[in-house]
Order: structure tokens, then sequence, then C-alpha cells
């Protein structure tokens, strides 16, 4: 078995998750971490045994490195990703892949050019009861898609956003849409298809932030079907839900749980909800669930195959381009058409 060295940019909340998976898969070994923190830096070469570099840029230079897994604010992605490309890493990136759809292009065709693979961290794709759903709708119980519905209703306060200064601003993360919802704006569109366009409302109704804390959006999918979208942050006084609803003229599934990961509702013809609402994973400890682990390993088969990854750059793309339509239907107080025109493109900054 070959064994893939690989080296982590950003060690704060979500990188925990990446460690973990990575120092407990047999086909990937640790070899460095960069932060531009050193008690970080000191944490993880006490844990791990692994290099530490303050500089990325340096780390990018070790032969030893074959994977780079970004986990850094969200406005630093693109530049990394790109650049760890460029000295010839596979890079897996966490979400968004990118602040504007300029930067989420040029990720994508420093892969081509390169010949590396490039992934995003979409991690609840791998759920159990997002891959029963997946596969019900590939097999067509669900008849014609009518229409979807999610909801992301946590609880960020104001000590979560002064945590980390960058958190909330437009420059480096946005706000509940970007941040917090995207993954479950990605698994809506993986289910019903591309977007024709979108219509919505955002706010910042209760932290002091740049970005939203609440929003509210209709997607029309080019297949007729509806969805609504609900997020927020400032739901009391913590997390309270996130679900994703399929509805079809054969079909229904709702999706529940910390991390949309535990199946309410499984409606369909000759199927018996009990027992399938009794078949479930345990809870997963908090909204980041257990993803992370089939991401990492998915990834690394597909740099060992030469298959694109689960969620390859393109993918990871769509959620962006879906959050970014909602930012500007609200700036132009229109509904907005997917693919973005020209002056849609930009990021979050508005």
């Amino acid at each position: 078995m070959m064994q893939y060295g690989f080296g982590l940019i950003g060690c704060g909340r979500i990188a925990k998750n990446h460690l973990k998976a990575i120092t407990s898969l047999e086909n990937a070994r640790l070899e460095a971490v960069c932060d531009i923190d050193e008690a970080r830096l000191t944490e993880a070469k006490e844990q791990y045994g692994c290099r530490t570099y303050v500089d990325y840029r340096e780390m990018l230079k070790d032969p030893d490195i074959k994977i780079v897994t970004i986990c850094t604010p969200s406005g630093l992605h693109a530049k990394m990703a790109i650049d760890a490309m460029e000295a010839g890493k596979h890079v897996l990136v966490e979400k968004p892949m990118a602040m504007s759809l300029q930067e989420a292009a040029a990720m994508i065709a420093a892969a081509e050019k390169t010949g590396v693979k490039l992934g995003v961290v979409h991690q609840n794709r791998f759920n159990k009861a997002i891959v029963k759903l997946r596969r019900a709708l590939e097999e067509g119980q669900f008849g014609k898609l009518t229409h979807g519905a999610l909801t992301v209703r946590w609880h960020r306060d104001k000590n979560y956003y002064d945590q980390a200064p960058w958190r909330g601003t437009w420059a480096q993360d946005g706000g509940c849409l970007m941040n917090q919802s995207i993954h479950n704006i990605d698994l809506l569109q993986w289910m019903m298809g591309p977007v024709e366009s979108v219509f919505a409302y955002t706010a910042t109704n209760a932290r002091d932030i740049e970005g939203e804390d609440a929003a509210v959006a209709v997607l029309k999918f080019k297949n007729g079907a509806f969805a609504t979208v609900e997020a927020s942050t400032t739901i009391y006084p913590r997390n309270l839900e996130e679900t994703l609803h399929i509805f079809g003229t054969t079909g229904t599934a709702g999706i529940g749980g910390v991390a949309v990961n535990k199946i309410e509702s499984w409606r369909f013809e000759g199927v018996d909800e009990a027992t399938v609402l009794a078949d479930q994973d345990k809870e997963p400890p908090n909204v980041y669930g257990f993803g992370h682990y089939d991401t990492i390993k998915d990834f690394i088969d597909a740099v060992d195959s030469g298959r694109q990854p689960a969620v390859p750059g393109e993918e990871g793309r769509k959620a962006l381009e879906i959050i970014l339509a909602i930012y500007h239907s609200v700036k132009y107080r229109e509904e907005v058409k997917l693919p973005l025109a020209e002056k849609f493109t930009i990021g979050v900054g508005l």
C-alpha cells in the first residue's frame, strides 16, 4: 500500500477533524502542519510529532508532502491552493473553495494545468443518511421532483466572532450562508439539480458582523422544481437543527439531526418507514459530523487511482455560485439567473 504524506495549513477550529482523519488512515502520513500561531504549532508537534512551519510557502518545498489540506480562513483558500498546486501538491480545500467565481476558476485552471487533484471538503455527502438519500434519487424512487427545503438554524454568539476577527467579514468569510449553510446548499443542489434562478432576502439582525446572520431564499431549478432556503446564526440559546427535505411525486424524505445526519421521514411505496428510521448512525458530537474521514479517504483513492475526487473543484464551485447569486439578488433586489452574468461573479464584498 502506498502511503501519502500530508501537510496541513491552518490549525484552527476545523483542523482537528482533518488531523484525526489523516492520522487514522493507513495510507496517510502526517508530515507537517503550518500556522502563524506558534502555540498551535507547539501543540501539534507535541501531539503528532510532525514538522511545523510558520510560512506555508516553506512547507510547500517539503518533498515528502504529496497532499495539502487547507483549513485557513476562507479568503486565503484560493491563493494557498494555487500556490500548492503549482508546487506539485494535490490539494483538498475546506469550504468555501473560494470567495469569488474568478478565484474558483483560477483554482480549477491550476489543477488542469499542473495535473494534480483538487478537491473541496463537503463532508456531509458521506453521511449515511445522505448516501441513502442520493441512492433513492438515482434509483428514481422520488418520481418527478416537485420541491425541496433546507434549514440551518444555528447559534453563533458574540464570543464565536470575537475569537477570530476574520469571521463574519466580507473579505475572509461572509455570513451564515457562506460559512454555516454552504454544506446544506451543496446537498440541496446535488439532489435537485442545476439552479435556474434565485430570489432572496438577507439581514444582519443580532450579530455585530459585516455578513448576514439571517437569510431566506427561493431557488428555481432547471427541472421546474423549487426549493426554499432558511439560514441563521441567531437561534437562542444553542443550535436547533440542520434539515434537508426532498419531495417528489412518489417519495418524501427528510434528513435532520445535528449535522443533517438523521433520517426523520422516509416515505416511499413499499418501504417500511419504521425499519428505515430504526437503522441510524449514532449522533455526531458536533455539527462537523463524521464525514472528514471518508472525505480524505476518498481523496487519497482519487490521487492513487487517477480518478476525480467525490467533490472536485467543479462541484465545489456550484454551491459557491448559488450563494453569490443570493447575495446579488439581495444587492440588486431582483431575481438572479444562473449561470451568473459577469457583473455577478465578484466575491461577497458587496
